[in-house]
């Protein structure tokens, strides 16, 4: 289900629900190791997908394995542990969020922050959205700097 071009960009709350799933997507590859044509197929089947921003969930869904290696690369500087000993949820949201920071300079840095807090709060540790926070916001200080000292939010 592909927006033709010249459509409106996808509400707010489809891109929430595309990350929401990119996370849990992104996990199950971490975990399991499975093919990310077969992770997405099974999402698209056992999960109602009407209302989410399915470009943006395959977006993020192959771009983050792609990127793996220099998205580990951009947040272990911030980190303060090796990338290795972080949860599963934790590394997964991290570098989530590193791509979006990275790669889709149409999302505004606050927004990248937010949404991977929030996604932290919903499946992390008690306290983990406390430093997926601390990690994204030194990230944004190096990828965004133009868009911060821009005053765009």
């Amino acid at each position: 289900m592909s927006r033709a071009s010249g459509q409106q960009k996808a509400s707010p709350a489809a891109r929430r629900k595309a990350r929401r799933y990119a996370v849990q997507a992104l996990y199950q590859w971490q975990i399991a190791g499975s093919s990310l044509t077969q992770i997405e197929a099974e999402f698209r089947t056992d999960n109602d997908m009407s209302a989410v921003d399915l470009e943006y969930f395959h977006d993020i869904l192959h771009g983050v394995p792609r990127e793996k290696a220099d998205l580990d690369q951009k947040v272990q500087p911030f980190l303060d542990r090796n990338i290795d000993e972080l949860t599963p949820v934790e590394l997964a949201i991290l570098r989530l969020g590193a791509f979006e920071m990275s790669h889709r300079l149409d999302v505004p840095y606050k927004v990248v922050i937010n949404e991977a807090v929030e996604l932290a709060k919903t499946f992390g540790a008690t306290d983990g959205h406390k430093y997926v926070n601390g990690v994204l916001d030194k990230l944004a200080q190096r990828e965004r700097m133009v868009e911060i000292k821009g005053g765009r939010a």
